[in-house]
């Protein structure tokens, strides 16, 4: 409940902001280009929440765990490798498995967990479809079970990627079907599950119709060729163009 009162104070539950309103940057003096490495920031993620509740020892205050725990027995395979991949430490790496482990012994993650995970943390809305779609923009080979490898290559996008990495990802979730294109469509069901989600207490609140207008803006300004979808190259160029847009983009940690 404390994580949903935090993200109902900072988030509009959008992942790219609102091409309407005062850019971020302007407004708080953040600037997106610096990289937000601190272990607050991992914290403020559901998915590590979730993995260091479980990675945290017996007994003691999992609000309170250390993403580098004292002591670590578990291990993933090809540890260095994934350390080469990500942007996290070998430490973090072990914590987050030995949280993984414990939750998904067979290695595993399926998507009611991802659902279940969601509920616990945005109980004021419904996270069921939201959840659904960020599964399935993990899930790379759509098989319906992420593995521990991908499942840390994401998240080390997520929060520590570069812009480009980040945009690509964000590109990935909205484009549903995987063709390579975005519609208006689907862009509407992401944003729409993402609202669903947040509740009805969001701040500001919001209106019925704040998803759909929210696509129709950013829809006229990434279709470049007025073709009806867009295309990556559209969404990185339009997203690189707007201050807005790449200042918001730190609202993606409200959300994953």
């Amino acid at each position: 409940m404390h994580r949903a009162k935090e993200v109902m104070k900072v988030s509009d539950g959008s992942l790219l902001g609102d091409p309407g309103r005062t850019p971020l940057s302007k407004k708080e003096g953040i600037k997106w280009q610096r990289p937000r490495l601190t272990r607050q920031a991992l914290m403020r993620c559901c998915l590590v929440k979730w993995i260091l509740s479980s990675a945290a020892p017996q007994g003691s205050d999992s609000s309170d765990s250390e993403l580098e725990l004292s002591t670590v027995r578990h291990q993933p395979e090809g540890l260095d490798q994934l350390q080469a991949q990500t942007k996290f430490t070998k430490k973090e790496l072990q914590s987050l498995y030995r949280g993984f482990k414990n939750e998904c012994p067979t290695g595993l993650v399926d998507e009611d967990t991802f659902k279940l995970i969601y509920s616990q943390f945005f109980p004021q809305g419904d996270a069921t479809t939201y959840a659904h779609f960020l599964f399935n923009a993990f899930d790379a080979d759509g098989n319906g079970a992420i593995r521990f490898e991908d499942f840390v290559v994401g998240l080390s996008i997520l929060l520590r990627g570069t812009v480009h990495e980040k945009l690509k990802w964000a590109f990935n979730l909205y484009d549903i079907n995987k063709d390579g294109y975005i519609t208006k469509e689907e862009m509407l069901a992401i944003m729409k599950s993402i609202y669903d989600m947040m509740g009805r207490h969001t701040y500001p609140i919001l209106r019925e119709d704040a998803p759909l207008e929210h696509v129709e803006r950013f829809f006229q300004k990434m279709d470049r060729n007025q073709d009806g979808v867009v295309t990556i190259d559209e969404f990185l160029e339009t997203c690189q163009k707007d201050e807005n847009i790449m200042s918001s983009m730190q609202l993606f940690e409200n959300v994953i």
